[in-house]
């Protein structure tokens, strides 16, 4: 037992945090391999394209978004708010963040851009955009009860009598 904790005081996580650690490097290493045998130049083209458009475009674009939402919100963390020290604006960051994520996976479906769907599938391609909405609309409800839910504790925390073995 001691030569794991020598190891686990070099390497600062467990030896099992290690071994997970190399098998997503090898299955990385084996994915690209895979990927690079097709079209090499294709792929680093692709990568490249894809940050220059994330760092140059889609940044700049969310961080915009998200300082606006801050703006509306009175975003920054507080002892007042909702949750101490937890912004308000983390509330439409996530269900906007998990609606995008979607539509990100699903668009060529969500905006009917799959042309040969209902021949292959024998299923109807016209039910992606509802649905898409109707998630994202559970996801801001989800999330407008949980900041409901942080008010009324955070109100009851302030508004509850403190007992003498209470020390804040």
């Amino acid at each position: 037992m001691k030569h794991l904790d020598g190891l686990r005081a070099r390497y600062g996580a467990s030896p099992l945090h290690l071994l997970l650690l190399l098998c997503s490097f090898a299955l990385a290493l084996y994915a690209g391999i895979r990927l690079l045998k097709g079209d090499p130049l294709g792929v680093a083209i692709w990568f490249i394209g894809a940050a220059l458009l994330h760092d140059l475009v889609l940044l700049p674009l969310y961080t915009l978004t998200d300082r606006a939402a801050q703006a509306l919100t009175g975003g920054r963390p507080s002892s007042q708010g909702p949750a101490p020290g937890m912004s308000p604006v983390n509330y439409i960051r996530v269900p906007g963040l998990l609606s995008l994520l979607l539509l990100a996976v699903w668009y060529p479906l969500i905006l009917r851009l799959v042309p040969g769907y209902r021949p292959a599938t024998a299923l109807d391609p016209d039910v992606f955009l509802g649905r898409w909405l109707l998630l994202s609309a559970a996801f801001l409800a989800l999330s407008a009860l949980c900041l409901l839910a942080a008010t009324a504790r955070r109100r009851r925390e302030r508004t509850a009598p403190r007992t003498r073995g209470d020390t804040a």
